[in-house]
């Protein structure tokens, strides 16, 4: 983003800072086909055409949009007039989505400013308890700016002149790495709690500060995330923690106390800390997610929401067989009661939700290793991923490391090598060897 100065003036509602195109780094070489496409066609229809929000946030600091979204002052409808590819959704925020294949360009129309309070009944915009419910009120660009997050998101591309408007601060912040509100944080906080995640995601993923006064409110309001669907939740969560730096968004969803009111059973395992062990466990897998993002690989949500409920589940499991419970029954029993808790606040979706049942049922019987039970389990569906479960357990120091060498090793050797493994005398002469612990009270060898 080049040097120039946005603020020798203060900016004011209805008085953005116009920035020149040959004063900033936005090339439209730079935005893709699909969204310019979109653009030029508005334009063309005589309607107002700006990118806006992380598409020319992302773009100032060099970096590659994930997505390119649009602002017009064009109704919903009046877009799905223009283009046969457009379908409109949403009930709370009416948007249209211009589809080129796979590829979707999402076109929000401008938003009204409406008022602030529950004494808004207008039918295209509702408050309750101050969160919004409804708002397709729609209005000018100044008014939309207004409405929107975080100064540093409030930024528009003009199409007609390829100019940078900023109604909000947003060019200073950017350049300060500071992510900050546009308006009062306690009131944008209650109108859409949501935020609180992206005031975290943000901050964790473009390495900015928070703002004090938007930072404050993130160790109190917490409970307000009670307030939003469990489903949306749960897309809110995936773009933390399938972002590439999810150990650091764990980190400070801990910090601000956001995440006891998403995992209540995970944080009160955190909180009672056994030997490092449930810390130590779901730190190492956020930080396998991060990896295999980082080298472009595939990932799941099932795997991960696996990883940020195993506390509770292995610990209820281990009262279950404390109890008498056999092993295998025990941890389906446990699995059962910690989800029908969890739906109710994140709803993890069956086909995620019977996957990560799996990988944790898989658990007991990756210590059955005589016979032919290995043979069968190394064919089952969720083996690699419960393998690799496995694997963060023993890493952690939670599971037995021999156990998980065993199948490392069981999965590369030859059919005499892995005939050899599964005779239930030869393993049963090694493991005592292994597993030997001193006998001095002190932790020192046994003389």
């Amino acid at each position: 983003m080049q040097d120039s100065d946005p603020h020798s003036a203060p900016i004011r509602p209805g008085q953005p800072h116009v920035v020149p195109r040959p004063e900033h780094n936005i090339s439209r070489a730079n935005i893709s086909e699909q969204a310019l496409r979109v653009l030029y066609r508005l334009r063309q229809e005589n309607y107002q055409a700006h990118l806006v929000g992380g598409g020319v946030r992302d773009l100032l600091l060099g970096h590659e949009p994930k997505d390119f979204d649009i602002a017009t002052d064009a109704t919903p409808e009046q877009v799905r007039q223009v283009f046969r590819n457009c379908r409109l959704i949403g009930r709370r925020f009416r948007l249209a989505h211009v589809h080129f294949g796979r590829d979707i360009i999402e076109v929000a129309t401008f938003r009204g400013g409406g008022s602030d309070d529950d004494t808004d009944t207008d039918a295209d915009r509702q408050v309750r308890n101050g969160l919004i419910v409804r708002d397709n009120l729609y209005g000018t660009i100044e008014e939309d700016a207004l409405r929107r997050d975080f100064t540093i998101n409030a930024l528009y591309y003009d199409i007609a002149d390829f100019a940078l408007i900023d109604y909000a601060g947003g060019l200073e912040d950017l350049r300060a790495g500071q992510l900050r509100l546009i308006g009062d944080p306690v009131q944008r906080y209650r109108e859409d709690p949501v935020r609180m995640l992206r005031a975290v995601r943000f901050a964790c993923k473009l390495g900015f500060s928070i703002e004090p006064a938007t930072e404050h409110p993130l160790f109190e309001l917490g409970h307000l995330l009670c307030d939003i669907p469990a489903s949306r939740l749960f897309d809110e969560l995936l773009k933390l923690f399938h972002s590439g730096y999810g150990l650091e968004v764990f980190d400070k969803l801990r910090h601000y106390g956001l995440f006891a009111h998403l995992f209540p059973a995970t944080e009160a395992c955190l909180a009672h800390e056994d030997h490092d062990f449930p810390i130590t466990f779901v730190s190492r897998g956020l930080a396998n997610t991060d990896k295999r993002l980082a080298e472009d690989k595939p990932v799941t949500p099932a795997f991960l929401y696996a990883v940020l409920l195993w506390e509770p589940v292995r610990r209820r499991w281990e009262e279950l067989v404390a109890h008498g419970m056999a092993s295998i029954e025990a941890i389906l029993s446990a699995s059962s009661e910690v989800c029908v808790e969890q739906q109710p606040l994140v709803a993890i979706p069956k086909r995620f939700s019977l996957p990560m049942r799996e990988i944790w049922a898989l658990q007991p019987r990756l210590e059955q290793r005589d016979g032919k039970r290995p043979y069968r389990l190394i064919t089952h569906p969720r083996f690699r991923a419960a393998y690799d479960f496995l694997v963060l357990r023993a890493e952690a120091g939670e599971a037995d490391a021999e156990l998980a060498d065993w199948w490392t090793r069981f999965q590369d050797a030859s059919s005499q090598e892995r005939a050899r493994m599964t005779e239930p005398g030869v393993r049963r002469k090694r493991r005592p060897r292994r597993r030997r612990k001193p006998s001095g009270s002190s932790g020192e060898p046994a003389s």
